[in-house]
Order: C-alpha cells, then structure tokens, then sequence
C-alpha cells in the first residue's frame, strides 16, 4: 500500500549534524539544496495498490536508485549508506535514528517500474524539473553516440551453449517438477550435465566435438519430446520460458535428416542477431561495431551541448547488439518530440546518417541531422577520373541521365531493390557504350552497359549536397562538436559503471542505463551549479608545441 507524501521537510537535528560532518558540503547536500528531492511519491503512484502494508516511500526508493549509480554500489551497500551515512539521510529526508530498509526492497522496487512501464518516468521527470527551472531548452544543438554494453554472463562458444541451455533446462525443471523428471530421465545424464559446461572440460579435436555436439543434441531432443508429450507430461511444463528457448537453440543449432539430429555447420547457422547467446541472457546478443565484437546489448546516449550551458543527457535507448545505429536515429527524435526536448542541430556520426532521414528528419520534426554521409564506395569513385554515380547529370522530370561523355540512357526504371529500398535502375545502350573510348573508366563488364542505380531525387540531392558540404571549414567545424560526445561515454563507462549490465534482460538493462543517465545529469548539474567549467579537450605535450 503506497502512502502519499505530498511535501519532505529536513529535521533540525539532521541538518546540523549533517552540515557539521560536512562543512564544505558535498554531492548529496548540494543535490538536496540546489535540486530538491527529484522525485515525488504521486510519481509512482500507479505502481502500488491502494490495500495491504504500507510500502516504503517510493521517491525515496527512486532517489536511492539513482544514488547507488553515482558511487556504483550493489543494493546491499546501498541500503547500508541509508543506514549509516548522514549525507544520505540528509538528502532523503531522513531522521538520524532511521533504520532504513532492508536492501531487497531495491530490486522489488525496480521490478514494479519495469511492470508499469514506468522506467522511462526516471528520466522524464527529471528533465521536467530542469525544463521549468531554465536549464534545458528546446531547439539548441543536441549529439548521440552510441557504445557497447557487456552482458553479465559467462561468454560462451556454440558447444557451450548449447550444453548450458540443457543443463538450464534441467535445473529448471528439477526445481519445479523434481518426480516427472526423475521418473524417466537417463542416469548418464547425471554424469553429463550435473557441472557447468566448460571449454577445458570438452573433447578436443573438431570429430570429437562434432560427435558430443550431437549427443547433446539427441538428449535434448528426447527431453522435448518428453515435455511435449501430452499423455506423460502437465501441459504447463510448456510455458516455462527456459523450455522455449530450449525449443528455439535447438532449431538453431541442429537439424534432423532421417530422424538422426545433426549438428549445423557454421554457414547454416540463423544470423547472429536471431540466436540465443546463453540460455541465462536470452536478449543478450552478438554485436560488433568496426574491430569491436561482445555479447550483451547497445546504448545510445543523446545530449544537449550548447558551449554555454550545462550539457545534460536528453534520451537514453537501450538496444539488442546487433541492431545498426541508422535504425535508431528516427526514435531518438520521436523520445525527444514527446519530451518537448527537440533539438535544431542533431549531431551525430556517419552510422546514423542515411539519404532518406536527412530529409525526413527535417520535414517531420525541423531537425538538421548533421553527419558525415558515407562515401561513395564504388571502384569508379576510387580510381581517378572514374565515372561514379556524382559525375551523370540527370534530368529528373524527363528521365534523361546524361554521361560525362555526352551519351544519354536508354531506360528509366523505378522499382525497389532486394531489401525493399525505393530507386530508379538506369541503363545505358549496349552499342553506344561499346564503342565508347573511355569504358575503362565506367564498366568492368567486357560486353554489358553501364548500369546505375539511383535513390529517390530528395535522396539522391541531399546526399550529393551533403557530401558537397563537408568538405567545407564551416561544415567541419560545426561537426567537431559531436566529439565531446565520446566524453559523456568515457565518463558513464568509468564512472558510472555503463559498460556492463548489472541484471538480465533488455528491460532490465534499460532501466540500468536512464538511472545512470539521471545520476550523470545530477552529478553534471551539481558542478554546474557550483561553477565548475565544461572540461577542455586535452592536448598532449608534443601536440601542443606545434605551430599555431
């Protein structure tokens, strides 16, 4: 049962104290007298029933939440500071003699917000109470970036999995219906699946393996068969969630050719964005990002970044591994939409850029997305004097699309390629390119014409206008803003504890990243107030004696 707290009022005793022991002040004072408490126990209301025991202040709950994540400490060390420490008290309002709450109130508190969909509400709330008091406004200049975030389990290898996926399953089921499987299951299975499955405890050699693959793929299969008979097993076995993903690593990994289960080759494996990592993390994925590869998830982080103002963190998004950063850029501006919180300028690296956000973007939320459009990676655009795609002059409106040579087309076909995306497939004359003297320059092909394949005309311009653009000082210089963005990164990473997740689960890990999102705002907000300047980028000492 939740009792509402309308208003918080510091006691005497706990102020003086506190402002004894802590004569300078430090984050948490300064956070209670600049700020305020952040939260209120009506934001939370929905959260808790109206009837049974009375439930720890829910603000207090949120407030200690993000406060672990500024000084990265586990929900028992938190639930200590409440206890023990006066800076703690004082900033949750608290009596001196307060006994606090045991600390698994934290995780039963994170798990309502992830039930009510409330997470995001951290966040928001926050940025609410700033947008009012002037320290964030809209339609300023705004940067996202995005770095990898490690899973909290054990890294495992196709054999490994697909071991530990069984063994999870029978631990589950040990558990939860200990007769049904003691009643049929294999006494090798004992000697098989009773330790963790561990690389130096495999068979060497790729035969070996290959054959104890397939052992535990035929075991694996009779524990489903079993599971999934109806007149031996209770039909709610099925909905246990570790027996699903069982079901899926299975179709992944094996298949069966005459009734014998086979162990898949690598080139026959799904994408690894639709496969089960480990049976503890199902939305843990494999990602890799340039020379970079890890299983776990991907967090994108936008903030404001006006040279004059305190740069605050706007959005949070928490994505599987594998997803591309391109696919993010559009729900980033509908967060912001929704906040109120959209920028002017969107700053951001090539991986977010594409021809038909830079125009959508703009049409739909007058945002200018600014970032490196990635080159043309044709072979004409890299040998010099190549006819890439920038050097045809086209003629929209007649569907002429004219040669550096002169020569025009002799198609003009709309269509959308293999993946779905809209384009036009332009062809030129078999005869009229044959006899060209400058084929070399345009065509591989000893026999075909030239072919091209053009994006939609907004597209198409804005991309060539775009590429036109960054080549200038001014463009450059507007751009080299985004980098302080790799700051905000670093600091979450080292400071904050961003790059691994603590719990499992994306929604889990969602709710990890807006936490520390709010307690990275806090903290930037506290030196801000105390007027502590923006860090200067760092120059090495041989760097800095070059010429100016």
């Amino acid at each position: 049962m939740l009792q509402l707290q309308t208003k918080s009022s510091i006691s005497a005793e706990t102020a003086r104290v506190a402002y004894a022991a802590f004569p300078k002040g430090n984050l948490f004072m300064t956070m209670r007298d600049e700020i305020g408490t952040l939260y209120s126990d009506q934001d939370f209301e929905a959260l808790f029933s109206t009837h049974g025991q009375p439930a720890v202040s829910p603000w207090r709950l949120a407030l200690v939440c993000v406060m672990q994540f500024m000084e990265e400490l586990s929900d028992r060390q938190a639930a200590d500071a409440v206890r023990s420490r006066i800076d703690w008290k004082y900033a949750l309002d608290l009596e001196l003699t307060d006994p606090g709450f045991d600390f698994s109130v934290l995780c039963e508190f994170r798990a309502r917000l992830i039930t009510g969909d409330a997470s995001q509400n951290l966040l928001d709330n926050l940025l609410k109470q700033f947008t009012e008091r002037g320290w964030l406004k809209e339609r300023g200049q705004q940067r996202s970036d995005s770095t990898h975030v490690l899973a909290a389990i054990r890294t495992l290898n196709r054999l490994e999995g697909v071991g530990e996926t069984l063994r999870a399953v029978l631990n589950a089921l040990a558990t939860i219906a200990p007769e049904w499987l003691r009643s049929w299951v294999p006494d090798e299975w004992f000697g098989r699946y009773e330790r963790a499955v561990d690389e130096y405890r495999l068979p060497k050699g790729i035969v070996a393996r290959k054959e104890y693959a397939e052992t535990i793929g035929r075991d694996g299969m009779q524990l489903l068969k079993a599971i999934y008979d109806d007149e031996t097993t209770p039909q709610w076995l099925r909905q246990i969630p570790i027996v699903d993903i069982l079901r899926q690593t299975w179709i992944h990994q094996y298949y069966v050719d005459n009734n014998q289960v086979c162990w898949r080759t690598a080139a026959d494996l799904p994408p690894a964005g639709n496969r089960f990592d480990s049976p503890y993390d199902p939305d843990a994925r494999y990602g890799n990002k340039r020379s970079t590869t890890w299983t776990g998830y991907k967090v994108h982080i936008t903030e404001t970044c006006e040279p004059d103002s305190v740069h605050l963190i706007t959005n949070v998004e928490t994505t599987h591994a594998h997803l591309s950063d391109v696919d993010q850029t559009k729900p980033i501006h509908e967060a912001l939409a929704a906040k109120g919180l959209l920028p002017s300028e969107h700053i951001v690296d090539a991986g977010y850029v594409d021809g038909d956000l830079l125009i959508s973007s703009k049409l739909d939320y007058e945002v200018d997305v600014i970032g490196p459009v990635r080159p043309n990676t044709s072979w004409q655009a890299k040998v010099p004097g190549g006819y890439d795609n920038s050097q045809f002059v086209i003629d929209w409106d007649a569907h002429k699309v004219t040669c550096p040579q002169g020569q025009t087309n002799s198609s003009w076909s709309p269509g959308n390629d293999k993946w779905g995306n809209a384009g036009i497939n332009v062809k030129f004359s078999r005869p009229v390119c044959g006899a060209c003297n400058f084929r070399s320059l345009c065509t591989r092909s000893k026999t075909d014409p030239r072919f091209i394949r053009l994006r939609p005309q907004a597209e198409h311009e804005a991309i060539q206008s775009t590429r036109q653009q960054q080549k200038t000082t001014e463009w450059k210089e507007n751009y080299n803003i985004r980098a302080g963005v790799e700051g905000t990164l670093s600091q979450g990473v080292r400071a904050f504890g961003l790059r691994r997740t603590r719990y499992f689960g994306l929604p889990k890990a969602r709710l990890q990243h807006i936490m520390i999102s709010v307690a990275m705002n806090v903290v930037r907000m506290v030196a801000w107030l105390r007027g502590t300047p923006h860090a200067k980028t760092r120059t090495s000492r041989f760097a800095a004696l070059a010429p100016t």
